[in-house]
């Protein structure tokens, strides 16, 4: 497995198809199921972003994030990233993999936090990696995300000190 900046020519089609499957269920991220393929270029690859793609062995790619800062100017030493990975590929460590190297690439590029603004409540898994990780929950936002299955839930704002 290797981590590698993702090039928006050579990576977009393959990070689109992770993209495409992972918001149609509407269970994990804000992105409305029905995203049209063009807005990838600004939701996943935009000019404030450092986006990197996960590629296995026959050089597919099996999961990919994005880290830029949070906020604008004064709040920019602090980090947001978003991950998926492949449905077919998930329980591979790739998560996990991903969530390493953003963190060491945020350290190296001079971030002082990292914090995720919307991590979906019943999004279990991914609240029980982020914690691994030492990122604390710092805040409940009640009802904040419309899960396609459940109606509204919760969601949390998690916070790590790099």
């Amino acid at each position: 497995m290797e981590i590698k900046k993702a090039d928006i020519e050579r990576d977009y089609d393959g990070v689109w198809e992770i993209f495409s499957d992972v918001i149609a269920g509407g269970d994990a991220f804000s992105f409305v199921p029905e995203t049209p393929k063009c807005d990838l270029k600004k939701l996943w690859f935009a000019d404030i972003m450092d986006t990197f793609v996960a590629v296995d062995k026959s050089g597919k790619i099996v999961g990919s994030y994005y880290i830029k800062p949070n906020q604008p100017g004064l709040g920019s030493h602090i980090a947001n990233a978003g991950y998926m990975v492949h449905p077919e590929e998930k329980g591979k460590g790739i998560g996990r993999l991903l969530c390493e190297h953003s963190i060491d690439f945020a350290r190296a590029k001079g971030y002082l936090g990292m914090q995720f603004n919307i991590v979906v409540s019943t999004n279990t898994s991914a609240v029980k990696l982020w914690k691994s990780f030492g990122f604390s929950i710092i805040g409940t936002i009640p009802q904040a995300f419309r899960h396609q299955k459940l109606g509204l839930v919760d969601a949390y704002i998690m916070y790590k000190s790099l």
